[in-house]
C-alpha cells in the first residue's frame, strides 16, 4: 500500500518536473537576449498579401490597417475578411484601401473560415497568387519593419514565420490584468526567444504569422477550432516544417476592458490550448520517436508546457500532498521531487521576471502569482466537465455599451 501511494506520487511528480525542465530551460536560454542589436533581413521577399479576418471590428480595424499599409509595395496585396459582422467593419476598411470580401455564413463561425475564405479569394486571382501571406488579427499594431521582415524570412527559410506578438494591458490594470501580461510575456516573447537561440522551432500565436503561399494554400484552414493557430503549428510540425521565430518583428495589441471579454477570451484560449495538448501531444511524440526527429520532440515537448496558473496549482497541490505524506508515513521520494519542480520552475519565473518582467510586476505582485492562480482553479474545472469548443469573438469593453 506505501509502495503503491509512493510510485504513483513519485509519477506525478516526474510527469510534472518534465514540463518545469522544459519551461526553465527555454527561459535560461533567453536571457542573454540582446533585443537592440537588430541584424538585417536579407534576399527577396516575392510578392505578398496581408490577410486580415475581422469580426465586428469597426472601432478599431482603421488604426489596424494604417500601421500596415505604410509597408506595402504597389504589388503587395490588403485583403481584408470581413466575417459574419453586424457593424461598419466592411466599409471602413474599404475606406481605407483595402480590397474587402464580406463572408456570411451563420454556420460556419471562426477565424479559420475567414482565413480559408481569404485563402481561396487569393487563389483566383488572375495575375497569380502571392509568394506568401501575412497573417494580420484585425486588433493588431503592426511596428516598423514587421511586414518586411516576416515576409523575407519566410522566403529566405520557406517556412513559416511567427513574429513577436505581445498584448498589453492597460495603464491603470489592476494586478490580475498585469499578471495576464506577464505570463503572456513569458509564453509569447521569452519561450519563443529560448527556443530561437536553441536553434528549435516555436508555436504558432494567431496574428503576425507569415507564410509561403504553397504551405498557406494546402493548410486545413475551414474550421471553427478555437484555436485554429496552435492546430495550423501542429499540422506544419507533422509535416516537417514547423515554425520560426522571428523576434525582430512585432505584432501587438490589448487586453479587453472589460471583465466579459477577459473571462471569455482566457476561457478560449486555455480551453483550446489544453484541448490540443490532449488530442495532438500523444502523436507528436509518436511520430518523433519514430522518425528520430528531435526537432519534433523538442515542438512536442514545448506543446505540453500548461498554462503558467495551471503548473502552479498542480505542483503546489502535489508538493501538499507529498508534504502530508512524509509527515504521516515518512515517505521521501515524492517531496524531495517535488520540491525540486516547485523550486526549479521558482527560479524559472523569478529569471523571467528580473529580466522581462519589472516594468510589468513589482516584486510584491510577483509575491502574489499563487492567489491569481488559486483564482483560475473554475476555469480548469470547467474544462473537465463543461469544455469550450465552439468558437467566441472576445468582446471588447467597446462592445457592452
Amino acid at each position: 500500500m506505501l509502495l503503491s501511494l509512493e510510485l504513483v506520487l513519485c509519477a506525478a511528480a516526474l510527469a510534472l518536473l518534465v514540463p518545469v525542465t522544459v519551461l526553465t530551460t527555454e527561459i535560461m536560454f533567453a536571457l542573454d537576449y540582446d533585443g537592440e542589436s537588430v541584424p538585417p533581413e536579407t534576399g527577396e521577399r516575392g510578392r505578398l498579401a496581408v490577410l486580415v479576418p475581422a469580426h465586428d471590428e469597426a472601432s478599431i480595424i482603421a488604426s489596424t490597417l494604417r500601421s500596415v499599409i505604410p509597408h506595402l509595395t504597389s504589388d503587395d496585396r490588403l485583403l481584408v475578411v470581413a466575417d459574419n459582422c453586424s457593424d461598419d467593419t466592411a466599409t471602413i476598411a474599404t475606406n481605407e484601401g483595402a480590397e474587402v470580401i464580406v463572408r456570411s455564413d451563420a454556420l460556419r463561425r471562426g477565424k479559420g473560415y475567414a482565413l480559408d475564405c481569404g485563402v481561396r479569394h487569393l487563389e483566383r486571382d488572375r495575375r497569380g497568387a502571392p509568394e506568401i501571406v501575412v497573417i494580420i488579427d484585425a486588433d493588431c499594431q503592426v511596428s516598423e519593419g514587421a511586414i518586411d521582415r516576416l515576409a523575407r524570412m519566410c522566403a529566405r527559410t520557406g517556412r513559416s514565420i511567427q513574429a513577436m506578438y505581445l498584448m498589453h494591458s492597460a495603464d491603470e490594470a489592476g494586478i490580475k490584468m498585469r499578471i495576464a501580461e506577464f505570463a503572456w510575456a513569458i509564453k509569447n516573447k521569452v519561450r519563443p526567444l529560448g527556443l530561437q537561440r536553441l536553434g528549435l522551432s516555436c508555436q504558432l500565436m494567431g496574428t503576425g504569422m507569415a507564410f509561403p503561399w504553397a504551405c498557406i494554400s494546402t493548410a486545413n484552414l475551414a474550421s471553427g477550432h478555437i484555436v485554429e493557430d496552435l492546430q495550423l503549428g501542429v499540422d506544419l510540425a507533422l509535416a516537417g516544417t514547423p515554425p520560426l521565430f522571428c523576434p525582430h518583428a512585432l505584432v501587438s495589441s490589448h487586453f479587453p476592458s472589460s471583465e466579459q471579454g477577459i473571462a471569455s477570451q482566457r476561457v478560449r484560449w486555455e480551453h483550446g490550448y489544453l484541448g490540443v495538448i490532449l488530442a495532438e501531444a500523444g502523436r507528436l511524440f509518436a511520430v518523433s520517436f519514430k522518425t528520430m526527429n528531435g526537432t519534433l520532440l523538442m515542438f512536442a515537448l514545448d506543446l505540453c508546457v500548461p498554462p503558467i496558473a495551471l503548473l502552479v496549482l498542480l505542483l503546489t497541490m502535489l508538493w501538499s500532498v507529498s508534504a502530508v505524506v512524509y509527515l504521516t508515513m515518512h515517505l521521501r521520494a515524492p517531496i524531495i521531487i517535488s520540491s525540486i519542480a516547485l523550486l526549479l520552475l521558482a527560479v524559472g519565473i523569478g529569471s523571467a521576471w528580473r529580466k522581462y518582467g519589472r516594468h510589468i510586476l513589482s516584486p510584491g505582485d510577483l509575491a502574489r502569482t499563487l492567489m491569481y492562480a488559486l483564482r483560475k482553479i473554475p476555469l480548469y474545472a470547467r474544462f473537465l466537465g463543461r469544455r469550450q469548443s465552439e468558437w467566441v469573438r472576445s468582446k471588447r469593453g467597446k462592445d457592452l455599451h
